[in-house]
């Protein structure tokens, strides 16, 4: 089972109980599963010179997995407390057994909407971590980001939700660049897929 086989690997803990959070706009924390990590990687193409944000990161397992992946430089964006101090913990296991830059892997305790978008930073994930009025405040604040440091941007969706595609398509210059669908899983639910949106060269 590649849940367990990647969290030995990369000697971190990122499966167990998952909590549902508190208030209306935030949803359950739940990781997305490594085998559609594998296939999103064999299409999508990230360098150790990309910076990825991980919008509702958990306990990191994207973060790890990227990092682990290419070398590039990834960060974390958590509300809940516990899942935050889980990520921290699964640094410190990761960090014994591979080579981390300072900087590299790092975790914000924070709103999504608070996180303040950096010039480096240039891809965005999301699995649908909270309401669509919040997924619109985060966007506003990439786009703010571009307008001050334009730089070619990614947006990258699992199980992508109507709203969220609604607003990229409707309400913002980001435009669909590729879909991942996932291998014997986009035949019986269409949403078992990756939607990638893009803005910039």
């Amino acid at each position: 089972m590649k849940e367990k086989y990647y969290d030995k690997l990369l000697h971190i803990k990122t499966g167990g109980n998952q909590e549902f959070p508190n208030g209306f706009h935030y949803y359950r924390y739940e990781p997305t599963p490594y085998a559609a990590l594998e296939q999103l990687f064999e299409s999508y193409h990230i360098t150790s010179n990309n910076r990825l944000v991980d919008f509702g990161c958990g306990k990191g397992r994207l973060n790890f997995f990227v990092h682990y992946l290419v070398q590039a430089s990834v960060v974390g964006v958590e509300m809940n407390n516990t899942f935050y101090q889980n990520a921290q913990e699964n640094l410190q296991n990761y960090m014994r057994r591979n080579r981390v830059i300072n900087g590299q892997i790092q975790f914000y305790h924070c709103l999504a909407e608070d996180y303040r978008v950096r010039p480096s930073d240039d891809s965005f994930y999301f699995f649908n971590p909270f309401s669509i009025q919040i997924f619109m405040k985060v966007v506003r604040n990439i786009l703010k980001s571009f307008e001050s440091a334009p730089r070619a941007l990614n947006i990258l969706l699992y199980y992508p939700s109507d709203d969220y595609i609604f607003f990229l398509e409707n309400e913002t210059p980001f435009e669909l660049q590729a879909e991942v669908p996932l291998r014997d899983l986009s035949v019986h639910n269409p949403y078992e897929r990756f939607a990638i949106y893009r803005l910039g060269n």
